[in-house]
C-alpha cells in the first residue's frame, strides 16, 4: 500500500505517474537537444576553434561524465531512492546555462558539458528505471518506447527550435535562456509531483521472483555480467556503445560537415531535428513491436539500417536534401534499437538487479559518446568528414552482426548473485 492507495503494476494502473515521468523525460531530452544545432557552431564562431577534435571535446567530457554517473546511479538508486536522484540531477543542471553564459574560454564550455552529463546520467537513468518499475514485465517494451520517444522528441524539438532561433539571434544567448527555463521547470515538476517507485519494485520481486535473491548484485558482479560474461547482456552493451558513437557523430560532426558544404544554421537545425524526431516517434511502435516478436530481430535490423544511413550520408557531399533523407533513415534505425536494448537488458535480470544492471549497460552505451567524440574528431582531421562517416558506418554494420551471432533468440534471465556468494567471491 502507498498511503491508502494500493500499489499495482501496469501502464493503465499507473497512468498519472507514468505520464508525469514522460513529461520529465521530454525536459531531459530538451536540455541536451538545445546544444545539437548550436554548440559546434559556437565553438567555431565564438571561440575560433579550427580543429574538429577540439570542437568535439565537449562531447567527450559529456560522455565521460554521463557514463560514470549512469554506473553510480544504478547502485545509488537502490540505496537512496530513484526520486531523490532525479531531483538531484535537476539541481545539478541549474549551473549549466550560467557557465555557458559566462564562459571566457572553450574550457568552460567543456566543464559545463561535464556537468550536463551528470544531469543526464541521473535524470534519464531514473526516469527509465521508474517507468519500468511502474508497468511490470508485460508491456515493458511499450513503456520504454514511450519513454525514449518523449526524450528524443524533446531533443528534436529543442534542436530544431534552437537552430531556427540561432539564425536570428546569437546562438549562445538562445542556448543560455532556453536551458535555464528547461532546468528550472523540470526541477519544480520533479520535486513537487513525482513519487518514488520502490514499492512497485518490491511488489514485482515478491510476485514474480520470490525464488530469487532479495539483494541487488554487487557492482562488480553486474559489471562482469553485462560487460562480457552473459551473451544476452554483453551483446546489448556493445550495440549500445556503437549506437551512441553514431549519436556523437550526428551531434558534433554532422553540423560541421553540412556547414563546410554551405548549409545555413537553419538547414543544420532542420537536419539535426529530423533525426531525433524520427528516432523519438518511431520508438513507440518499435517498443510495442519488440514485446510481440522479441528483441533480437529489431536490434539487428536497426543497427544495419543505421549503417546504411551513414553510408548514404558519407556519399551525400553535404547536400541538404540527401542529408535529410539519411537523417530519416538513421532515426528509423535508432528507433528500432534504442528502447529494445534496455528492454532486453531488463528481460534478462530480476527486478532487484534491474537498476545496477541497467546502470552498467548505460555506462557502456554512453561511453559511446567518449569513443565517438575522440574517434570522429581525430579521423575528421585526417580523413575528412566523409571518410570519417564511412568508417563509422562500417563499425555499425559490424555491431549488428555481433548481435545476430551472439545474442540468444530470447533473453536468458540472470540470477543476482546472493550476498553469501558475494562474500565467498570476495
Amino acid at each position: 500500500m502507498r498511503g491508502s492507495v494500493p500499489v499495482r503494476l501496469g501502464l493503465s494502473e499507473n497512468r498519472a505517474q507514468f505520464a508525469l515521468l514522460v513529461a520529465v523525460t521530454a525536459f531531459v531530452g530538451a536540455m541536451v537537444g538545445l546544444e545539437r544545432s548550436t554548440l559546434p557552431l559556437i565553438g567555431q564562431d565564438d571561440f575560433g576553434l579550427a580543429s574538429s577534435a577540439a570542437v568535439l571535446s565537449f562531447i567527450v567530457a559529456f560522455g565521460v561524465a554521463k557514463a560514470a554517473t549512469n554506473l553510480a546511479a544504478g547502485v545509488l538508486a537502490e540505496r537512496i531512492g530513484r526520486r531523490r536522484l532525479l531531483v538531484l540531477g535537476w539541481l545539478l543542471a541549474l549551473p549549466v546555462p550560467l557557465l555557458i553564459a559566462l564562459a571566457p574560454s572553450w574550457e568552460w564550455i567543456v566543464a559545463a558539458n561535464a556537468l550536463l552529463g551528470v544531469n543526464q546520467g541521473l535524470t534519464w537513468s531514473m526516469t527509465v528505471v521508474m517507468k519500468i518499475d511502474l508497468v511490470g514485465p508485460k508491456r515493458r517494451g511499450l513503456a520504454l518506447g514511450l519513454n525514449e520517444a518523449a526524450g528524443y522528441g524533446g531533443v528534436a524539438v529543442a534542436a530544431a527550435a534552437s537552430g531556427w532561433l540561432a539564425s536570428g539571434f546569437a546562438a549562445r544567448d538562445v542556448l543560455v535562456v532556453a536551458g535555464a527555463v528547461v532546468a528550472v521547470t523540470a526541477l519544480m515538476v520533479s520535486a513537487l509531483f513525482v513519487r518514488d517507485t520502490a514499492a512497485h519494485v518490491a511488489l514485482e520481486q515478491a510476485r514474480d521472483h520470490a525464488d530469487a535473491d532479495g539483494q541487488p548484485p554487487a557492482l562488480r558482479v553486474a559489471m562482469r555480467n553485462a560487460s562480457y560474461r552473459v551473451p544476452a547482456l554483453r551483446s546489448c552493451s556493445q550495440a549500445g556503445l556503437v549506437n551512441n558513437l553514431n549519436d556523437a557523430l550526428a551531434w558534433g560532426l554532422v553540423p560541421l560537415f553540412l556547414v563546410a558544404h554551405g548549409a545555413s544554421a537553419a538547414q543544420v537545425g532542420l537536419v539535426a531535428g529530423i533525426y531525433p524526431a524520427v528516432w523519438g516517434l518511431g520508438q513507440i511502435g518499435a517498443g510495442h513491436w519488440s514485446d510481440r516478436v522479441g528483441r533480437k530481430p529489431l536490434i539487428v535490423a536497426g543497427m544495419l539500417v543505421q549503417a546504411g544511413a551513414l553510408a548514404l550520408l558519407a556519399a551525400s557531399s553535404g547536400t541538404v536534401g540527401v542529408a535529410a533523407l539519411a537523417a530519416v533513415s538513421l532515426g528509423a534505425g535508432t528507433a528500432l534499437v534504442y528502447p529494445t536494448l534496455i528492454a532486453a537488458i531488463s528481460d534478462a535480470v530480476s527486478p532487484i538487479a534491474r537498476a545496477p544492471t541497467v546502470g552498467v549497460y548505460r555506462f557502456w552505451r554512453d561511453s559511446g559518446y567518449v569513443v565517438g567524440g575522440l574517434l570522429t574528431g581525430v579521423l575528421a582531421d585526417t580523413l575528412g568528414y566523409g571518410g570519417t562517416i564511412a568508417v563509422v558506418a562500417g563499425l555499425t554494420a559490424a555491431s549488428g552482426l555481433w548481435v545476430a551471432f551472439d545474442m540468444p533468440a530470447r533473453g536468458v534471465r540472470v540470477k543476482a548473485t546472493s550476498g553469501r556468494a558475494r562474500r565467498a567471491e570476495a
